[in-house]
């Protein structure tokens, strides 16, 4: 009896280590399946996409879906309506993200530019880990952002032409329809210019390399960045909208003195 008990349990054993090992090499089959494999060209980790997707499942998929696929605004199911982000690319996310303007708190007509949440090294892996569900525009290299050599002058006549209409000649943004507006660009760093660019975010169109091409990005963006640093002569900034603005605003505070000054004199007269 006790060695047909023995012979017992060292078959339970057995089969218990077996399903256990079983168990174990299929969990590791089916993790090296959904890991995604990083995109062509790029130096994305395995880690860095691990990283990348367990960020986007805690912050990103109660909006846009558990594989990027978008989710419908309905009030009845609580959907977010959030939209796809397969094709987005990694300077889509990146510029969002690196700006604070996802994740998004709740449903606005415009997401606000606010405190970045994230890491660089995590925003890295999130962009990188949205760019394996579909190819998409990549972020600018270190040479596509030199501004060494670039052309100023040029690059304010292609401002003028293709931003001034939204962003205001100085770069301050503007209002647009329906609660939504421009913003000012001169909080941007020259990276998220580009990535602007050729993304399109929210209502700005995408303006793809054969639109303006990459020296002529680079002459844009050193423009801007002239913009920064350029003085108010004028004393005010008033948006920058020229001395029209400024002598506006002197002649109504004049006209406010004058007004004040009159009802004090009719006062004294009393």
């Amino acid at each position: 009896m006790k060695k047909r008990s023995r012979r017992r349990s060292l078959a339970a054993g057995l089969l218990m280590g077996g399903a256990l090992v079983v168990v174990g090499s299929g969990y590791a089959v089916v993790s090296a399946e959904t890991t995604p494999a990083p995109p062509a060209g790029t130096t994305s980790s395995v880690e860095q996409l691990q990283l990348g997707r367990q960020l986007f499942l805690e912050g990103c998929s109660s909006c846009h879906g558990l594989d990027g696929e978008g989710i419908a605004a309905d009030n009845a199911t609580g959907g977010n309506g959030g939209p796809s982000l397969i094709g987005v690319g990694e300077a889509s996310v990146d510029f969002q993200v690196s700006t604070g303007r996802m994740p998004l708190a709740v449903p606005e007509a415009q997401a606000p530019r606010k405190d970045v949440l994230y890491s660089q090294d995590e925003i890295a892996a999130l962009a990188a880990y949205v760019a394996t569900l579909g190819p998409g525009p990549a972020n600018p290299t270190e040479e596509e952002l030199n501004l060494e050599g670039a052309n100023i002058a040029e690059g304010g006549e292609i401002f003028r032409t293709n931003c001034t209409q939204c962003h205001n000649f100085a770069g301050s943004g503007g209002a647009l329809t329906d609660g939504q507006y421009a913003p000012a660009i001169t909080d941007a760093t020259p990276k998220q210019i580009w990535q602007a660019m050729v993304t399109g975010p929210q209502q700005m169109p995408v303006f793809s390399n054969e639109t303006i091409t990459p020296e002529d990005k680079k002459n844009l963006i050193a423009y801007v960045e002239s913009l920064k640093v350029e003085p108010n002569n004028g004393g005010l900034g008033l948006g920058r909208l020229g001395p029209v603005t400024e002598g506006l605003f002197v002649w109504t505070a004049g006209l406010f003195f004058l007004i004040a000054a009159a009802v004090w004199i009719g006062a004294k007269v009393r």
